[in-house]
């Protein structure tokens, strides 16, 4: 589990493949690694991967093909720089929201506007995510914990303060990348739960629908 809080940027130094998968090495820049062993988590541009390998200066992670699919990462070339975040302890304050390292999916950037001090972004996910993003609600972009300050229909806008653009790989983005998106990890549980004992019937579709909404009871 983390938080979205990101701890440092680091770059990715080689991508390795391996079959049908890769495994990446990863230059953790200023990532204290004094406390990671092998097998620990770290969350790399919001992507929870763990550790295979740790090279002195930073660590190699393999990805499959799984994780290829859903995320920007198939994308990505040696020298691309990556959000960082070590795993949360007991003790950690929890300065973002719950964030798992469970990508749903891409959002594309639409349009990037100077805002004073801050930059505003829309960025457009798939229809499917669009009933996960709410105004003011919690989103991850890239493994950052941000805050939803708009929504119109699969399209949501961020707000980001300098701060956040200075620690982070925000600043990169511009119209038409594609960022990893993870929704609010208890907006996916009240959509099952929601679904009652209907949950364990094996329709072969996914997700929660109108439909499926009215026939529970929920829409009047």
């Amino acid at each position: 589990m983390f938080t979205g809080i990101i701890e440092a940027v680091g770059r990715i130094q080689k991508i390795t493949p391996k079959g049908t998968d890769i495994a990446l090495t990863v230059d953790s820049g200023k990532l204290d690694l004094s406390d990671v062993k092998l097998g620990d988590s770290i969350a790399t541009n919001g992507v929870c991967l763990t550790v295979v390998e740790l090279t002195g200066n930073g660590y190699v992670a393999d990805l499959s093909t799984e994780t290829l699919k859903r995320t920007a990462f198939v994308h990505y070339q040696a020298g691309q720089k990556v959000n960082l975040e070590k795993a949360m302890l007991p003790t950690t304050r929890f300065g973002g929201h719950m964030v798992s390292g469970h990508v749903d999916g891409l959002a594309t950037v639409v349009s990037r506007e100077q805002t004073g001090r801050a930059v505003e972004f829309w960025l457009e996910a798939s229809t499917s995510l669009a009933k996960y993003l709410a105004e003011k609600g919690s989103v991850t972009i890239d493994g950052i914990s941000l805050t939803i300050n708009a929504v119109d229909g699969a399209r949501f806008k961020l707000t980001i303060v300098p701060h956040t653009a200075l620690e982070t790989t925000i600043e990169d983005l511009s119209v038409g990348k594609q960022v990893n998106l993870e929704v609010d990890v208890i907006a996916r549980y009240l959509e099952r739960l929601m679904m009652g004992d209907r949950a364990a019937q094996q329709t072969g579709e996914g997700g929660l629908t109108m439909a499926k909404l009215a026939e529970s009871g929920f829409l009047r």
